[in-house]
């Protein structure tokens, strides 16, 4: 058989494997991400609330920010392949051989690797907040709880949209690892595929194909996200007591109510 012959020889008869596969890949990632961003969110705000006057409160908050700390060096700083062997076999090692369920693992292995990466994002991102906001929050009687997810959040979200748009293609891709614990996604799919076909280029072409196709369609809707919360490129302050043409827009805008 030919190179093409092969090609349309696996997919029409070995579809359903690459299209289970495309759907375990596609749900690991996603909801990876989104615990992911979840874990970087509390250890976020958690990291920036303010030191307690209190010995005992102030020791225990430098007890979990150093907890959190080793955490995300500690995930950041090894192979998400290794933390999958060292997790799944762990468990498997302290629970007399019986092991965690292939998918939820998987989902387990990728959000708290993402989870450390999230959590230096969104510690730049609220950084990257000017101050006065979380002084204006606190002088109209906020706490930092209420301040983080009222004023500070919906800020960082809109910063940091991009980066987590970036975790979530990467997740797509770094999901092939989790085939070393025998998650099916679509990397042990196609591992599965040319062993029964032999065809070895042509089985890894196509789902080479396939993540190319993943990343770059939900990178473009992605992109039309960022640039919906981005807003528009031309605006007018209203109510500017400087801006000549702000006071002339309120003026127009009070006379269309009369």
């Amino acid at each position: 058989m030919t190179f093409i012959e092969n090609v349309i020889n696996i997919i029409t008869k070995y579809h359903t494997l690459l299209l289970d596969g495309l759907g375990y890949t596609m749900l690991i990632a996603l909801t990876g991400t989104i615990f992911g961003l979840i874990i970087g969110l509390l250890t976020g705000i958690i990291k920036t609330i303010p030191m307690s006057k209190s010995p005992i409160l102030k020791f225990l908050q430098k007890l979990v920010n150093f907890i959190i700390a080793c955490y995300v060096e500690i995930f950041r700083g090894t192979p998400m392949m290794v933390q999958s062997m060292v997790i799944f076999w762990g468990y498997a090692f302290m629970n007399d051989g019986n092991t965690l369920p292939l998918i939820p693992a998987g989902i387990f292995i990728v959000s708290i690797n993402t989870g450390a990466y999230m959590t230096e994002i969104v510690r730049g991102g609220i950084i990257s907040v000017d101050k006065g906001q979380f002084e204006g929050a606190y002088s109209v009687g906020m706490t930092h709880w209420q301040a983080m997810t009222n004023v500070i959040i919906p800020q960082v979200m809109r910063n940091i949209l991009p980066s987590i748009s970036n975790e979530f293609v990467i997740n797509i891709k770094d999901t092939s690892v989790l085939n070393v614990i025998g998650v099916m996604e679509l990397y042990y799919m196609a591992n599965k595929i040319q062993t029964m076909t032999w065809n070895i280029f042509e089985t890894y072409l196509i789902i080479c194909v396939m993540y190319f196709i993943m990343t770059f369609t939900i990178t473009r809707i992605l992109r039309v996200f960022e640039k919906k919360l981005a807003g528009s490129d031309t605006y007018t302050i209203c109510g500017s007591q400087s801006d000549p043409n702000a006071e002339i827009r309120v003026k127009k805008e009070k006379e269309e109510f009369r």
